[in-house]
């Protein structure tokens, strides 16, 4: 099964190595590996819990569709398709396909233990780059990425890539950080993301690099309304969005046609 789905690992190796002479792409992979030890407690801690809640509204968002094949791009510690494999085998009493993707080797190791520890052998883990995803087209019901699509230069063509990979009617689901709109609640939420969680975020992590980068990375990521005109350049129709916890994370979907 492995074998029809992902290409020889000579290509793959090729695209990631093209891909790498990104500078910024490389930073980003280079501190994902180094937060990986404390990335699931962080991602707790400052979330207040709430990236649980999130991920959970991602997957109902994705529809799974029964025996169908997922896709769980920049998966980190497998959260997502923890999630995925939970609320598939409680709709249809049996495990599902899951495939999930990294450039973080480290984030990997992590995600391999886990998926170990709580005998998920279902969840496939493979190294890859969302630009360059190491996958035959026209195959996945669903394709989801979880705070993943803002560390990518061109998000469009990640976008593009990912509608390849998925069938006739295949879904993409992207849950992100975002900016709550202007108001005071704003103000609050930039002052703890500027001053306070890079603090934090450093202080546990020992990367203070990480945590500065996290909070500029959000602010630049685009408004929902603009973001979904990435989404229309790249072939997806009937896209939705909802914001949830006051606005600091919005859920997209989007259908390929």
């Amino acid at each position: 099964m492995l074998f029809h789905i992902f290409y020889k690992q000579y290509n793959v190796i090729q695209k990631l190595k093209l891909s790498m002479m990104n500078k910024e792409l490389d930073f980003v992979q280079t501190m994902f590996d180094s937060i990986a030890p404390k990335y699931d407690f962080l991602n707790r801690f400052l979330s207040l819990r709430q990236d649980v809640y999130w991920r959970k509204e991602m997957v109902k968002a994705a529809n799974l569709t029964q025996d169908g094949l997922f896709l769980d791009v920049a998966c980190g510690t497998c959260d997502v398709s923890l999630e995925i494999s939970k609320q598939y085998l409680k709709k249809y009493q049996k495990p599902c396909k899951i495939f999930s993707i990294d450039f973080s080797h480290t984030m990997l190791s992590f995600a391999k233990k886990k998926i170990h520890d709580k005998d998920q052998a279902q969840i496939n883990l493979a190294a890859g780059n969302a630009l360059f995803l190491p996958i035959k087209q026209n195959l996945f019901n669903a394709v989801l990425i979880a705070f993943g699509i803002r560390n990518i230069i061109n998000r469009e063509n990640a976008l593009k890539e990912f509608k390849k990979c998925l069938k006739k009617n295949g879904r993409v689901v992207i849950l992100e950080l975002t900016t709550p709109p202007q108001g005071l609640l704003k103000t609050l939420y930039i002052l703890y993301f500027k001053k306070i969680l890079p603090v934090l975020g450093a202080f546990f992590s020992k990367n203070a690099g990480a945590y500065s980068y996290l909070p500029e990375s959000v602010l630049k990521f685009p408004e929902p309304e603009q973001f979904a005109r990435v989404m229309k350049n790249a072939g997806f129709t009937d896209i939705r969005w909802k914001t949830m916890t006051f606005g600091i994370v919005t859920l997209f979907t989007g259908i390929k046609n």
